[in-house]
């Protein structure tokens, strides 16, 4: 199985999260969001092999249309080193507001920060707030 179903024969319940993003944005600026997901660190999950290893984590990331991952090119070095190796992806390609990280290890991973590009309505016109 795939998706949600492997995800299911895990994980049934929610797990509290600790987001912080900015509380307002200006156009086309780049921003991080940073999800924390706080777990006991003794946790084991059973592994392919079928021992007992480190918990993986994931994240589903949603932002209002518009918003998208930041190109690497116009990411800050420091930010960059705090994402280096993450599978960042979009949920779907028509989707570049859903953004998908996981499975990751949750020792190395409990902190997870997104480089995030705001809205820019000068190159996207289809997209109306307020109306």
């Amino acid at each position: 199985a795939t998706g949600p179903i492997v995800c299911a024969n895990c994980h049934l319940a929610n797990k509290p999260e600790d987001i912080e993003v900015l509380q307002a944005v200006l156009l086309d600026t780049l921003f991080e969001a940073v999800v924390r997901i706080p777990y006991d660190m003794q946790l084991k999950q059973i592994l392919a092999n079928g021992k007992k290893g480190a918990l993986n984590v994931g994240v589903v990331l949603i932002f209002p249309e518009g918003f998208e991952l930041a190109l690497p090119d116009c990411i800050a070095l420091e930010t960059k080193e705090k994402i280096v190796n993450l599978p960042f992806q979009d949920y779907h390609p028509t989707k570049k507001n859903i953004l998908v990280i996981g499975l990751v290890p949750g020792k190395k991973y409990s902190e997870i920060t997104f480089p995030i590009l705001s809205l820019d309505l000068a190159s996207n016109k289809h997209v109306h707030f307020l109306k």
